[in-house]
Formats: C-alpha cells, sequence, structure tokens
C-alpha cells in the first residue's frame, strides 16, 4: 500500500521500489515509530481534531502491534516502503477508517525526524552505561597498579618513569570526556520535531508541548524547516562514537605492542586471543587488532553522513534516507567493540618485574638527573648539555647512569656528589613529582578519588 498513490497512475517500477525502500534497516524504529504515534494520537484527541473514540482506538491498537511485533506473531512485511509505512498500514488494517485519520497534520519528514531523535537519546543511554562499565574496569586496574613501575614513552622512545596506574589513568580521562560528548550531544538532540509537517508546519491546532513532554524532551524544535532538514544531532553523534573508537584504539595498538616478544609488558587471555592456521606457536592479539580495523568503519560513517549533507539544499531531501544506516551501523559497531574491550581489558596479566626492568633502561631518569643538577645552582640549558654528554659516556661504557662511579661523573663536572645516585633512583623520579596530574603517590591517590567520585556521579544518574 501506497500512503501518497493517489496522484500517481502507473505502478513503481520492481527495482525502482527496492531501491527506494528503507524498511531493511529502519525497521529497527518500531518501537521509537509506535511511541510516537500513541502520543500524536493521545495529542489529536485532547485537540478534537480526532474524535476522542477514534483516538482511544489508534492507541489500543497501536499498543497492540507492538506486542504483536515483539512477541513475533507480528512480522515486519518486506515488501512494506518504510517501517512508519508499515505500521500505519497495518493499523489501518485492523480498524479501518479510523486509522486513516493519525496522520493528520503530521508529515513522514517530521515524524521520521521524531523516530530518529528517540533512537539517538535512547542509544546515548545506552553507550553512557557502557562507559561508565568500562571506567569502572579502568579504575581497577589504576587502583591496582599505582605502584608498578614502567617507562613512559614519547616518539616510541623511552622518556620518563611512570607508572602503570597513572598510564591507564590517561586513558580513563579520553573515556570520561567521550561520555561528557555524548552527554553533550544528547542535549543537541533532545528536541521535539512533531509539528514541523513537510517543512512549513501545519494549520491543526497541534498542542506540542503536550508532545514534548509526553515523549520526555525538554525542548521544542524551533523552525519547521530546520527540524526536518537537520541531520546534525547524527553527525555530531557519530562524531562522539568516532572519538571513542579513536580512543579504544589508541589503547588497543598499546595492548598489541605490550603482548610482542619486543616490550613483554602484558599476557592476554587465550579468550581474545586466536591462533594461526600454518604456525602452531602463534597467540594474535587478534580482538584488539578487529577494534583498531574497525575505527576505519565509524570513521566511514561519519564521512558518509557529512558528505551526504554537503551542500544539500532545504529542506527534506530523499538523500537523508542515507542517515539510518550509518548510525545504526555506527552505533552496533562501537557498542560491540566496548563489551569486547571492557572484557578484555579485565582478563590481562600485567608482567610488572618486565615493566620495571624496562623501566630502568633507556636512561629514563636522565630528565630527574638534570634537574638535580639545577637543583645545584647550573641552568636547565647547562644541566640538560652536561647529562647529555653523561649519557654519551654511558653508552659507550654500557653502563646505566646509577652505574656509572662517582670518579667518572666527577670527570663530566665537578658538581656531582654522592646525594645523586639517590636523586635518580627510578623510585625517586616518580615520586618527586609532586603536582596533581603527575605520576607520583600521592597525586595518584588524589586522582583516583576525584575518579571514583565521577564514577559514582555517572552509576547515579543510571538509577
Amino acid at each position: 500500500m501506497k500512503l501518497w498513490g493517489g496522484r500517481f497512475q502507473e505502478q513503481t517500477d520492481e527495482d525502482a521500489g527496492k531501491f527506494h525502500s528503507s524498511l531493511a534497516f529502519d525497521k529497527r524504529l518500531y518501537k521509537h515509530d509506535i511511541k510516537g504515534s500513541i502520543a500524536y494520537a493521545e495529542m489529536l484527541g485532547r485537540q478534537n481534531i480526532i474524535t476522542n473514540s477514534d483516538a482511544v482506538m489508534i492507541v489500543e491498537n497501536l499498543k497492540s502491534i507492538l506486542s504483536d511485533i515483539e512477541s513475533g506473531i507480528l512480522h515486519i512485511d518486506s515488501e512494506a516502503e518504510d517501517i512508519h509505512t508499515f505500521v500505519e498500514t497495518k493499523l489501518i488494517t485492523r480498524i479501518g477508517d479510523a486509522g486513516k485519520r493519525l496522520h493528520s497534520g503530521r508529515s513522514r519528514n517530521d515524524q521520521v525526524a521524531l523516530d530518529m531523535r528517540m533512537y539517538v537519546k535512547e542509544e546515548i543511554d545506552l553507550l553512557c552505561i557502557q562507559l561508565t562499565g568500562l571506567l569502572q574496569t579502568l579504575l581497577i586496574t589504576i587502583k591496582l597498579h599505582c605502584g608498578t613501575i614502567m617507562p613512559g614513552f614519547t616518539h616510541m622512545q623511552k622518556a620518563q618513569p611512570i607508572t602503570l596506574g597513572h598510564h591507564v589513568m590517561a586513558y580513563f580521562q579520553m573515556f570520561k570526556r567521550d561520555y561528557e560528548r555524548l552527554l553533550d550531544c544528547y542535549k543537541r538532540t533532545d528536541e521535539m520535531p512533531l509539528g514541523s509537517g513537510a517543512l512549513a508546519s501545519t494549520s491543526y491546532p497541534l498542542d506540542r508541548q503536550f508532545l514534548k513532554e509526553k515523549l520526555e524532551f525538554t525542548s521544542l524544535s524551533a523552525n519547521s524547516i530546520d527540524a526536518v532538514s537537520d541531520r546534525d544531532f547524527c553527525i555530531e553523534f557519530v562524531s562522539c562514537l568516532s572519538m571513542i573508537m579513536m580512543h579504544l584504539s589508541r589503547f588497543c595498538e598499546e595492548l598489541i605492542l605490550w603482548s610482542t616478544d619486543a616490550f613483554d609488558f602484558i599476557k592476554i587471555s587465550d579468550a581474545y586471543a586466536t591462533g594461526s592456521s600454518i604456525m602452531p606457536q602463534k597467540k594474535n592479539p587478534d580482538m584488539a587488532e578487529l577494534i583498531k580495523g574497525k575505527t576505519g568503519r565509524v570513521y566511514g560513517s561519519l564521512m558518509g553522513l557529512l558528505t551526504m549533507m554537503k551542500g544539500l539544499p532545504l529542506s527534506y531531501n530523499k538523500d537523508m534516507q542515507e542517515d539510518k544506516e550509518q548510525v545504526f551501523d555506527a552505533v552496533d559497531t562501537v557498542k560491540n567493540c566496548l563489551s569486547v574491550f571492557c572484557g578484555m581489558i579485565k582478563s590481562i596479566e600485567y608482567k610488572t618485574e618486565n615493566m620495571y626492568n624496562s623501566a630502568l633502561g633507556g636512561y629514563t631518569n636522565a630528565t630527574d638527573a638534570a634537574d638535580w643538577l639545577v637543583k645545584k645552582g647550573l641552568t636547565f640549558r647547562e644541566a640538560h648539555e652536561i647529562i647529555g654528554k653523561l649519557v654519551l659516556f654511558a653508552i659507550e661504557k654500557d653502563k646505566k647512569l646509577e652505574e656509572l662511579t662517582l670518579e667518572e661523573l666527577v670527570n663530566i663536572s665537578n658538581i656531582f656528589d654522592n646525594t645523586f645516585y639517590e636523586a635518580i633512583s627510578i623510585e625517586n623520579c616518580i615520586n618527586t613529582k609532586a603536582l596533581s596530574g603527575s605520576p607520583s603517590a600521592d597525586a595518584m591517590a588524589e586522582a583516583i578519588i576525584n575518579a571514583e567520585r565521577y564514577v559514582k556521579k555517572c552509576l547515579e544518574k543510571r538509577l
């Protein structure tokens, strides 16, 4: 059944009909579409646009259709044009002319805008729950490994000693920002578009305020043209998802590196690895690699949405039907990746002794050595040059800085004394960093308290 067929004399070409149909993917919006139509029917009855008896009949039968779909009694017809047409057609089949009155003052343009906004809001809530779970998981690792010393890197070269807890706390901050970005995106998604019609609103006396409250929106769309032609909220949402994937990908790359023989910092559980079809010894970090690979897929969805909207004239154009597959695929991908990643993180075994021994190499205490000279009265540039020469000498002698004799140190500069050795111990290099945000024990204790408060606040929002 074509809801727009009155003006047409010829049947839609079969291939064109399949090409045009969005039911294959927008059928996942059935709950949102029916919930929106229930509220709309109630409003039509309250405003005497349709009779109260028709409104009651429509609402009861929409609820019945929803129940039948969810129980499996009613299967969504693959021949329908879209989910909106399917639901309305089934309603008309069940109650006749009363069902034909449901669409009074409403267009599919504002109807689909409503459905997508309801869907995105729901998915933001679900993703925030997943991100909260991930933050909790990371916090467990952080608390367990505040004292686990490891090398920090810049340019993939050993730089300064840090702790594993401090390193993972960096990712906690990234995913915290992801959580906050989603909440911010929710604010701009939380606009109720019904009443916008096709683009120019409607002469029916609709009660938009009732619809806003009934459908649990915070505000009303301010312009009918913008309401039906806006997909900024979809683009912003998938941009937020892309950021989540970028952070997952960065962490996964480090897990892959840390699991190699070259690093040997971690052991990934067999449950999150696979083997080789030809090399019996292999244990491959495939889950981490897949998450990295799927990051490009979500980026592709973002670029698809941006390209779809580029140069699109006002107001609604059929191009915008392409929003759904991009959003749906990005959501599914991110939710799956978060689930697997969270399980993988919980299962990791950290080889703390290897991490510590690695931090002892690579002259990671050189910066602290320079700082010690500054405290002795040298300028930092003078200190930098002296420690640079000291490192070069130590490399030639195949020694660590702390293995050099006092005589060897004094040959470089007579400012050195025995207090130098304590100053450049790996533990001292970490715990003298007293500033907030640093890897020292005191700074990390403060960071953990703040992180715990944040997670608690996230959990309270879900209650």
